[in-house]
């Protein structure tokens, strides 16, 4: 009767946990909508929200650190038990950083005070936006329902959110060397590309946190990524 009432209070502790990364996958996934409209609509007051709201994600992950070290303390747990409270830690790191890249974004919308706004840099930024933010939440899906094979369908996709930043780079450039009063522009909507780019590799993160939760062992497949060095070559003098 001990160790069940131990079982009991063990998946308790995890079903917690899992609450509580599903709580910060929410907030986090919100945050990289609401940092992106901000930027497109130039609404200050929204990447000031978001930046504010970041606090909360901050928070968050230091309770499900809390609670998962607690948790292993008290029920010294073993093999793919422990494996899903290291998971849970692992893709609540990953959400925090989400959340910083979203904040990132947020404070650059104040500076965007040019009246230069090309549509197909935009439409481009929200379109790999709108990769990112399918590939976060379907990997979050996939994290709560165990699910390898769709945790590894976004693992596999990292690539081709690359290759869209690569575009939105050279074009970028190009909007730079044809105007110089373009540069501040294009150089704030380019390092928001970039986090956009970097919030896709978190989600590839959890994927792989996926696959060792439920296989027990590290992808030893390097990770399909594009090409972002072949940018270097566009710029004149390289």
């Amino acid at each position: 009767m001990a160790s069940e009432h131990t079982a009991k209070a063990f998946d308790s502790d995890l079903q917690d946990l899992t609450r509580l990364v599903s709580e910060m996958g929410g907030l986090a996934e919100r945050l990289i909508v609401d940092s992106v409209d901000a930027l497109v609509r130039r609404d200050v007051a929204l990447g000031q929200k978001v930046v504010a709201a970041d606090v909360e994600v901050d928070k968050l992950q230091r309770l499900i650190e809390e609670r998962a070290v607690l948790t292993i303390a008290r029920r010294q747990p073993m093999a793919v038990d422990l494996r899903e409270i290291v998971g849970a830690m692992r893709v609540a790191t990953d959400l925090e950083r989400i959340g910083d890249l979203a904040k990132n974004i947020g404070k650059r919308v104040a500076a965007l005070e040019s009246d230069f706004h090309p549509l197909k840099l935009i439409r481009g930024l929200e379109h790999m936006t709108d990769l990112v933010q399918s590939q976060v939440k379907t990997v979050l899906d996939a994290y709560a329902a165990h699910d390898l094979p769709a945790a590894m369908t976004v693992w596999k996709g990292d690539e081709e959110v690359d290759a869209i930043c690569t575009s939105l780079f050279r074009e970028l450039l190009t909007y730079m060397m044809e105007d110089p009063r373009n540069i501040s522009f294009c150089i704030h909507l380019m390092f928001c590309a970039k986090n956009i780019e970097r919030i896709g590799d978190h989600a590839t993160n959890i994927a792989e946190t996926v696959f060792y939760m439920i296989e027990g062992q590290q992808i030893m497949d390097k990770r399909p990524k594009g090409d972002m060095t072949s940018f270097a070559a566009t710029i004149p003098g390289n």
